[in-house]
């Protein structure tokens, strides 16, 4: 089985459902693509690159899929649950807001470099929102060695100053 990181955000509201319920839907779906699936808490967390836009509610999952899973299909199922929760990645504007964002952070020890999908993820290591909640849920993982280098960047992050407006809600 590999084991997959994923990052997960909202703030845009979709169909009268908030940030909060879309990344529950989220999370449903989610567990039906990915096996022994656990979920960070929900942070709140100011936008980054366009920042005159409402707050990012980010939250991170690990989950593991069989070996044989191929990632670009893997990120196939999850461009159609964004596209089932709002997401058009076709009107919107490059790192503005979105109603649902699930990016694959990790993907077993693969390393992909391909216009459609870079793994890991080429901008996990500069947010803070997607470390924190990662760290949280990898915590409880096996694997000490990328949670010990995922710690260190939150904390270079944090001493740069740039982890500052992350706030744990649920």
């Amino acid at each position: 089985m590999k084991r997959v990181l994923l990052g997960l955000g909202s703030n845009k509201t979709y169909k009268g459902h908030s940030s909060l319920e879309l990344l529950s839907f989220a999370r449903e779906e989610l567990a039906l693509i990915m096996k022994d699936c656990v979920f960070s808490s929900v942070y709140r967390t100011k936008a980054m690159y366009v920042e005159d836009q409402d707050d990012f509610y980010n939250m991170a999952a690990l989950g593991y899929v069989d070996n044989k899973t191929d990632p670009f299909e893997f990120l196939k199922k999850i461009n159609l649950i964004e596209a089932k929760y709002g997401r058009d990645r076709d009107k919107e504007i490059r790192f503005g807001p979105r109603s649902l964002d699930i990016d694959i952070e990790l993907f077993g020890d693969d390393t992909i470099s391909d216009p459609i999908l870079q793994i890991p993820h080429v901008r996990m290591e500069e947010r803070a929102f997607v470390l924190v909640p990662a760290i949280e849920i990898l915590k409880d993982s096996a694997d000490e060695l990328i949670r010990k280098k995922y710690s260190a960047c939150l904390l270079k992050l944090e001493k740069e100053g740039k982890a500052d407006d992350i706030e744990k809600l649920l």
